[in-house]
């Protein structure tokens, strides 16, 4: 951002349509007095965590939420999550009525259900980059695309057949941006992604694909701490797609519901949600569920189980379950359920085991571009630090040659 404002200083360049329009608003002047050829500030980003109102705001908002995290607006980028959102985007869907579309448009690109097949497949590749590298490998060319290839769609003219098919693509994609702010730690905009990735669900009518995104936003609760929140989230995803709801569905939401009471030590009712949630998944039929659930396996719901006996101190339980999580297809998965083996082995006492797995777990994710793993790491530092021994001596003198180790800060001198 310096960069940017010396060369306009200089007059080697002049703001673009993102950042004049900020100009004029902050210096509350138009734009002829600064020699802008941009408009007012009706395009400064929003940067409150709102449901929007209705199909229209939907598309402005996300099109200027991926227009301000494409120049990297730092107030955007830097924002934290913001509680009472939480709430109201999951009531306000709750009661939402019938699903609308955009009004219809007499101008913008005319959009077909090619062109939608072409956004998901996009979307597909880079969710395939963000499984394998972490969030914050692809994430500024998801964003790009997002911002220069799919806005001009969501504006353009379709039927209203297409448009819920192209709402749905964009709210998966927006998901996916979502995720992967959310594992670059960029919270408060990962958090603003998934709202309006429901709102585009909302109106495609496609509740099995909100109840997601709802999952999603107890996912990223939990891991901030607001373990109420989380547990309401994935309450009120079970609620609202209950008549379509499918058993993967189910059980991926019981699975995130036992995640939060496992954080608040409500150990009953941990274990209850996981087992309706294993008896979900042993009732499926894989051809009647969305492919976007598709990885939610026996492994995943035994990683899940994984973080949540290690949450309420269950170590040889813990150990049981990552030790079965391990799919050998989803990189970063495999990353944090080798971790949470790592940490079940620091609780139950085998020091050394812990350290062995903490370092598979570095060799697995020395590709990975992620701050939830770096937060994973740190926090097994932390508990590691308060041990003693040749064994710690040993893993910090190893993993200190470890990229990710060395972002959490902790790397020993031994």
């Amino acid at each position: 951002m310096k960069r940017r404002i010396a060369s306009w200083e200089n007059g080697h360049s002049s703001p673009d349509d993102f950042y004049g329009p900020l100009l004029c608003d902050v210096f509350a002047v138009g734009a002829a007095e600064l020699g802008l050829s941009v408009g007012g500030a009706k395009d400064a980003p929003v940067l409150d965590a709102a449901y929007p109102a209705s199909p229209d705001d939907a598309i402005q908002t996300v099109s200027q939420l991926w227009r301000a995290d494409l120049n990297q607006y730092d107030p955007l980028i830097s924002a934290e999550p913001s509680e009472p959102a939480w709430n109201e985007a999951s009531l306000r869907w709750l009661v939402a009525p019938e699903p609308g579309i955009p009004r219809p448009r007499t101008e913008g690109t005319r959009v077909g259900l090619r062109d939608v097949t072409a956004v998901k497949t996009t979307a597909d590749m880079f969710a395939q980059l963000d499984d394998q590298f972490g969030g914050d490998h692809a994430r500024h060319s998801v964003i790009q695309y997002l911002s220069n290839g799919v806005a001009p769609l969501l504006r353009g003219r379709y039927t209203e057949q297409v448009g819920r098919a192209l709402f749905s693509t964009v709210a998966e994609a927006t998901l996916l941006a979502g995720w992967m702010s959310y594992d670059a730690c960029h919270h408060g905009l990962a958090q603003r992604y998934f709202l309006q990735a429901l709102r585009l669900a909302q109106d495609a009518n496609d509740r099995r694909l909100a109840g997601s995104i709802l999952s999603a936003m107890s996912h990223q609760a939990t891991f901030l701490g607001r373990y109420t929140q989380a547990a309401t989230l994935t309450r009120a995803a079970l609620m609202g797609i209950s008549a379509v709801a499918t058993p993967t569905l189910r059980a991926q939401f019981h699975a995130m519901e036992a995640r939060a009471l496992a954080r608040t030590g409500d150990v009953a009712a941990c274990e209850a949600s996981l087992s309706a949630a294993t008896r979900a998944l042993e009732s499926r039929n894989s051809g009647d569920e969305p492919e976007w659930i598709s990885y939610f396996d026996a492994a995943e719901l035994a990683a899940e189980a994984a973080h949540c006996f290690r949450d309420v101190n269950r170590a040889r339980h813990a150990v049981t379950h990552a030790e079965n999580a391990m799919s050998g297809n989803h990189v970063r998965s495999d990353f944090f359920a080798t971790m949470v083996l790592a940490d079940a082995h620091l609780r139950a006492g085998d020091v050394e085991e812990a350290c062995r797995v903490a370092l598979d777990a570095l060799d697995l994710g020395e590709q990975l571009k992620s701050a939830r793993c770096v937060s994973y790491l740190a926090e097994f530092g932390q508990n590691l630090s308060r041990v003693e021994g040749t064994a710690t001596q040993d893993f910090h003198q190893v993993a200190a040659e470890h990229r990710l180790w060395q972002a959490t800060g902790r790397v020993a001198s031994v």
